[in-house]
């Protein structure tokens, strides 16, 4: 059983996860997320000097736990671009009362990083895996990388005991004809495969609903051929829809910000690569805790306003676009900044 909620927003949903962007570089240059036109070369990415360093990670992730987060996923940008990552890893699990610790990653450099990872503490990656058809797959990354570089990688997690989740953006007219193939190819691997509804993260990806493959939809396809039953969600603010193949304990999920939103069971906080403390993916503000940890704050005082920001909240974003599709031309925040 969890334990008593310590911090709750405006519309009393507690903070209890804590979504971690060390880095806003990526190698990839995916379309729903870092198109090749708006990201090229000149792109002023952040300097080392604006990162957080591993030390000022740590110490606001005991704060945020000190708040009630439970939990902690590394993200980026790709994080394993980010120099000694399994350092700060190590570092995030010696901290008391943290109970799970997860890394999101394309998986370009996962064969490389996988043991290292693993022996400074990682026991559960995600992989983001888009289409097992190489030229689909290549066409959505901006050229950057092969299929099997992925699928390498995430047997690579495997093989050394790391729990493995592949998810799929499925995005309608680009590669939702792969969405049969990919869960003919990860059912009996043991790993659960997610497919997630293409948002409207950030300005530059083009967004449109016309383009969103719902959660009904995918479920339908799969079902079709592979008969699917619902599970229940392991805890509040689970973001995946749950099911299993009937007749067996493989699991697939869909995650439907878009057509199913789960705004009213969210609890999770961001922290950008240059520490601005975000209440929403789809946020377009947040609080430079970066400045205050640099100007010699104590942590009584990071802890306070950490907690007023969070008791002000009022985000649900994916809730309110239902009604009033115009908010999703309104600015926000870019989704390899602030972490997904």
């Amino acid at each position: 059983m969890g334990s008593i909620a310590k911090t709750t927003d405006a519309l009393q949903r507690p903070l209890k996860d804590l979504r971690i962007s060390v880095i806003d570089r990526c190698n990839f240059r995916c379309r729903y997320c870092m198109p090749e036109e708006v990201f090229g070369p000149d792109f002023p990415f952040l300097p080392k000097d604006k990162l957080l360093s591993f030390e000022e990670i740590t110490r606001l992730a005991k704060i945020f736990v000190s708040l009630g987060v439970e939990k902690i996923r590394v993200t980026g940008g790709e994080p394993l671009l980010r120099k000694d990552l399994p350092k700060l890893i190590r570092r995030l699990g010696l901290i008391e009362g943290i109970s799970d610790i997860g890394l999101t990653t394309n998986g370009s450099l996962l064969t490389k990083y996988a043991k290292e990872l693993k022996d400074a503490g990682l026991n559960r990656i995600n992989v983001s895996l888009d289409s097992i058809d190489n030229e689909v797959f290549r066409q959505m990354n901006g050229g950057r990388c092969d299929v099997s570089t992925v699928l390498e990688g995430i047997e690579a997690a495997a093989k050394i005991g790391m729990k493995v989740k592949v998810n799929m953006v499925v995005q309608k007219g680009v590669n939702d004809q792969d969405i049969l193939p990919m869960a003919r190819h990860f059912r009996g691997t043991g790993h659960i495969l997610r497919f997630i509804e293409f948002m409207d993260v950030g300005n530059s990806n083009g967004w449109n609903l016309n383009q969103v493959e719902s959660k009904r939809d995918i479920v339908e396809r799969i079902h079709n051929e592979i008969p699917l039953e619902p599970l229940n969600s392991n805890y509040l603010g689970e973001v995946a829809s749950r099911y299993r193949y009937q007749g067996s304990n493989e699991e697939i999920g869909i995650i439907s910000s878009v057509t199913d939103s789960f705004c009213s069971t969210c609890t999770r906080a961001r922290l950008s690569a240059d520490g601005n403390f975000y209440t929403c993916l789809f946020a377009s503000k947040g609080m430079d805790l970066r400045s205050e940890l640099r100007s010699g704050s104590a942590d009584a005082e990071i802890s306070k306003l950490i907690e007023q920001f969070w008791n002000r909240r009022l985000d649900r974003y994916s809730e309110e676009r239902l009604y009033n599709t115009n908010l999703s031309n309104n600015q926000k925040v870019e989704m390899h900044y602030i972490g997904g």
